[in-house]
């Protein structure tokens, strides 16, 4: 397998672990929120905000480098 046969994969994997994060990361937004800090949790909301922005991007991207030729 060549290294540009890997690179599809390996962005995929990339983003698997981006989304498992984001969704690490707003639960202890939502234990935060809970326990009275409410602006904390609204800048992680915003941090992760890019996240969601790019996600559309990145899956088009993969579907078409995962497409064969």
């Amino acid at each position: 397998m060549s290294n540009s046969d890997l690179l599809p994969s390996l962005l995929a994997k990339i983003n698997e672990n981006q989304l498992a994060l984001e969704a690490a990361i707003m639960e202890l937004t939502l234990w935060v929120e809970q326990r009275g800090s409410a602006d904390v949790a609204e800048n992680v909301r915003e941090s992760l905000s890019a996240i969601d922005r790019n996600e559309e991007f990145i899956k088009m991207t993969l579907a078409v480098l995962l497409t064969p030729d």
